[in-house]
């Protein structure tokens, strides 16, 4: 089976107010639970703000470490999850899922969720 990363887009910015997220976390959590009572779920994970990036980068036989993210943006990768399906249509529905359910009361659109497969999977 195909491994696919679903990528989690959020703005830059402050978080939402305290506690505008407890129910999008619960429904993550159970859909989560979902994607591993399938056998689809192999791995997931939140990150921390682009400010705590360090990029390392090689140049003229030296290595370079600079703070902060690589690229600047309106948005960022907040989070992921990495799940195995027999084809793009399987992974698809997973992050149909996901985005319904990655919106804060009041935000129509919600999160945007990027779907890659892994190169040499078989």
């Amino acid at each position: 089976m195909k491994q696919y990363l679903l990528s989690i887009y959020q703005p830059d910015g402050p978080p939402p107010r305290a506690g505008a997220l407890t129910k999008v976390m619960e429904d993550v959590a159970r859909l989560i639970e979902e994607m591993k009572q399938s056998g689809a779920w192999v791995f997931n994970g939140g990150l921390h703000p682009p400010s705590t990036a360090t990029v390392v980068r090689a140049r003229g036989g030296e290595t370079l470490m600079i703070d902060g993210p690589f690229a600047e943006g309106k948005e960022h990768i907040g989070g992921f999850v990495v799940v195995q399906a027999r084809e793009l249509d399987a992974a698809l529905e997973w992050a149909r899922k996901l985005a319904r359910i990655l919106a804060l009361p009041g935000n129509e659109t919600g999160l945007p969720v990027e779907v890659r497969p892994f190169q040499g999977e078989t």
